[in-house]
């Protein structure tokens, strides 16, 4: 399983860093949505949705990208506030009562387009705005945090970190990530120059604890539908939300505390 994982792994990252710095902004966008369509149809599946419920909800999310592309709309601060709501707030809470739903309701339906839809005009907006090298900086903090963590796990991992969502994740996982994702600071601490000294530290640390989160998520929603994966779209590495769970709550948080502090001098 390792080995299949790695080899995936070396398929799927020159091909995301390739359309990171070789893409143009229309095969950007068309990247990104597939990525979020993707995850949205494998959102729907883990919740129940019959086949026709998955195609209509997924080619409605696919229609609305695609009139925002041309309307080259860009997101509200008011909904970059409602996306800092959700990860914030929301999704620990969903945790913590450890909600479980399944079939075709409005919270169902709502609670995907919200994790997933913003995650494209994140990616659009950060690539454009702050450039690749940055965007890059924030999706590494995903990666080595993951990395570390899984290592650290194997290795020292002992008390469960969230045994009734995600049995086998572990509090030294957990740190060896953060520690990880420190040293990885000093290494970037170009992209968090801005935010201060305190930022430098505060920032990727804060983006490592959330995607943290964001896995978690996506693991209990996955445990209550019974599913171990979201799809098998990746040998080895089960469905495409499998992978961008933590990415996507790291991009979106990050990209809605850019809209919101910027304007204020940050």
């Amino acid at each position: 399983m390792l080995k299949q994982r790695i080899l995936t792994a070396l398929v799927l990252l020159p091909l995301m860093l390739a359309m990171l710095f070789g893409a143009g902004e229309g095969l950007w966008a068309a990247f990104a949505a597939l990525m979020v369509l993707a995850a949205l149809w494998e959102f729907s599946r883990i919740c129940g949705f019959n086949g026709k419920q998955q195609t209509v909800y997924t080619a409605s999310a696919g229609v609305f990208l695609l009139l925002a592309y041309c309307g080259n709309w860009q997101l509200p601060a008011l909904a970059w506030a409602g996306v800092l709501l959700f990860w914030l707030v929301c999704v620990p809470f969903w945790l913590y009562r450890k909600w479980a739903w399944r079939g075709v309701r409005v919270r169902t339906a709502s609670a995907g387009l919200l994790m997933l839809l913003p995650l494209w005009f994140a990616l659009r907006q950060l690539r454009q705005d702050e450039g690749a090298w940055l965007l890059l900086a924030v999706m590494g903090v995903v990666w080595v945090a993951d990395v570390a963590a899984y290592f650290a796990g194997k290795r020292w991992g002992r008390r469960k970190l969230a045994p009734a969502v995600s049995p086998g994740k572990t509090w030294e996982g957990a740190a060896g990530g953060l520690a990880a994702v420190a040293a990885y600071a000093l290494l970037v601490r170009g992209a968090w120059q801005e935010t201060g000294m305190a930022g430098i530290w505060l920032m990727p640390l804060l983006l490592a604890a959330l995607s943290i989160v964001g896995d978690l998520f996506e693991s209990w929603l996955k445990r209550t539908a019974n599913m171990k994966d979201s799809s098998n779209l990746l040998p080895g590495h089960g469905g495409v939300l499998d992978r961008i769970d933590g990415l996507t709550a790291v991009v979106c948080v990050y990209a809605a505390l850019r809209a919101l502090l910027q304007p204020a001098g940050m």
